[in-house]
This record gives C-alpha cells, structure tokens and sequence, in this order.
C-alpha cells in the first residue's frame, strides 16, 4: 500500500482508508448505507490490515456514536497499529448547544467520541462542516486546545468553501495555533467542481484531499448502466444519498468510458474510477466504504497501479463540465494557473 504524507505535516497516511459509516445502521438513513456489526466490523478491519490500510474514519453522527463504538469495539488489541478519524459538528441530539463548532460543543463532543471509540486519542480531528455562527478564532483555540492537552493529534476540516478554508488557516497562521492538515471533500469523476478552487487552494496552502464518497454515491460501482433501472440494493434507491442531482447524460457517458478503460486494464469500473482520483493534484486519501468483504476487498484493489496518460486524458475529456464564474474565465488564462495540466 502507498503512504502519501497528509498536507503540512509529518503523518503518513495510506492512499486508500476504510469508511465506517456503514457500521451501525443506527436510522434509515444509514440503514442504506449499511448495518455493519461488531463481528463483522473485525473482518473487515482485518481485511484492511491485510492489506496496509491502517487508517479508519469515522463521525459522531454516524448513526448517532453507533459507528463510534463498533469501531473501538472492533479496534481492541490493535490501537497501537491504526490511525483514528472522526469528527464533530452536527447535531447530536435537539439540546441547543449540542450543535456548532463552539468551544462548548466541541471539548464536549472530543470526550464522548474517545469514550465511545475507548481510546485517549484522535489522531485527525474534523470539523464536520463550516460554522459560520461561531468565531472561527473561538473554534480554533477550542482545537488547539485539544491538540495540546494530548486528546488530539492533528486537525483537519470537511466540505468547507474555499474562503471558509483559508480564513481559518490565516487565523491559525496569526495566532499560532494548530492549522488543517486535510480537508475530506466530496469529489469524483461525476462531481469535479473541487476543481475549481479548494484544489487549487491545496496545492498553494499545502492541504492534503481526503476525498469521501469517491465513487458519487455508488454510481460509479458499476452497477448502473445505460438503459436498466436502479439497483434495488443501492443506498440512491434507499434513500441514502444527499448529494447532488447527477443528470444521466453525464452518468452514462462516463460509464461508457469506464467500462471500455476496465477491459483495457482487467480492473473493474469502481477501481478505474477510484484509480484516476489518486492521480489527482492534493489527493492523499480515498475514503472507501462497504457492505461486506466482498465490495471492500474490490475497492482495496484500486491501489498500487496506475492508468496510463492516455486513458486519464480520456476521463478528463468525458468528464468535464463547464465551470460557473469566475473559474470559466480564470481558466482563459491557463499560464496563471498553477498545474494547468489539470484544468
């Protein structure tokens, strides 16, 4: 497995980590991701191991903290090997406070998550998602805090704007405190407006990309093909996805070119789409999840291979979309911008 070194810091990360928002299926919504026990839980972290992948994300409101103790449950005996990542931010419950990114939510949110994950650390901390009622400096301060005292060992945000992301690292800058190392962004071949700015705003800020739902929300699994309904099994058609709308001309167009690129290589469509994701300019991570082994160990085999020049040239053509303002007119002048192979 390679290990690629998460932003501005020193901690080595594997390229492929195991999401566990399948273990629990705490309410419906995470029912269609999946309900993953503690016994199973073990196998498939042993599966990981096995494989070189030692860092398993998580979140509080993952099924409520059920995602948070399977995974401590199933990690007994083996802490010492693996890297933890959770995080905080949305509701836990309808108490007022238990909801932000204030000092108050937060120090109260880090305890009960090492205590449902039984642990006395949090190796990258995340804020879930932008609060932009509380100070960034009080949220910040919260987390240096939390760095200091032992209880975390790095921070990271998830689905900030680019703006949202750069106050909070000038803040850090100027006051010294810990800053985001990794920013988990929602990105894919079916879903690249990342590009626009949070990728270039890595690659100048020296922010690492850990990318979650990698394969859109299954669609690019392999499972939906031109002219047949949805899988019945998949989370779209449970109701597990709050992502954006994909039109099917996209889709389909995209598929199409997957399909001919997996018989080129002998992989399959998802590892050919998670593969051309690992290519990409600040992507250190891909957040891989499962129902079962069996889809785990496909995913596990996007890894340690690369595609050709040509056939992620022909990703990027069939892939693209035009960009909204000001990123249209910014990329007219592709000899200011920084790795303008990319754009």
């Amino acid at each position: 497995m390679e290990y690629r070194t998460l932003g501005a810091s020193g901690l080595k990360v594997p390229v492929l980590s195991f999401g566990t928002a399948t273990f629990g299926g705490g309410n419906a919504f995470f029912k269609a991701w999946g309900n993953t026990d503690v016994e199973e839980a073990k196998r498939m972290i042993g599966a990981c191991m096995d494989a070189g992948v030692n860092l398993f994300d998580t979140a509080n409101v993952y099924s409520l903290g059920r995602s948070e103790e399977i995974l401590g449950e199933a990690l007994k005996g083996i802490r010492n090997r693996v890297l933890i990542s959770t995080k905080a931010t949305f509701p836990m419950s309808d108490r007022v406070n238990d909801y932000s990114s204030s000092r108050y939510h937060l120090i109260r949110a880090c305890e009960d998550s090492l205590e449902r994950l039984q642990t006395d650390h949090i190796d990258i901390y995340h804020m879930h998602g932008f609060d932009g009622v509380t100070p960034v400096e009080e949220t910040l301060r919260a987390l240096d805090d939390l760095v200091r005292s032992g209880k975390v060992r790095y921070i990271a945000c998830s689905n900030f704007s680019g703006w949202h992301l750069m106050k909070s690292l000038t803040v850090s800058e100027r006051y010294g405190w810990a800053r985001y190392i990794g920013h988990q962004a929602y990105y894919s071949l079916l879903t690249r407006e990342f590009e626009w700015e949070l990728m270039p705003l890595g690659i100048d800020q020296r922010v690492g990309t850990i990318v979650w739902s990698p394969l859109a929300m299954g669609r690019l699994s392999g499972k939906f093909r031109r002219g047949n309904s949805m899988p019945a099994e998949s989370r779209l058609s449970k109701g597990g996805s709050h992502g954006p709308v994909v039109p099917d001309e996209l889709l389909f167009k995209v598929v199409d070119e997957l399909d001919i690129i997996a018989k080129e290589t002998g992989r399959t469509v998802a590892q050919v789409a998670l593969n051309w994701l690992l290519q990409r300019p600040t992507v250190v991570n891909l957040v891989i999840g499962a129902r079962n082994e069996e889809q785990l160990k496909e995913n596990l085999g996007a890894a340690d291979w690369q595609l050709t020049v040509d056939q992620l040239k022909r990703l990027d053509e069939v892939s693209a979309v035009e960009p909204v303002y000001p990123y249209w007119h910014q990329r007219q002048n592709t000899s200011l911008l920084p790795l303008p192979e990319f754009y």
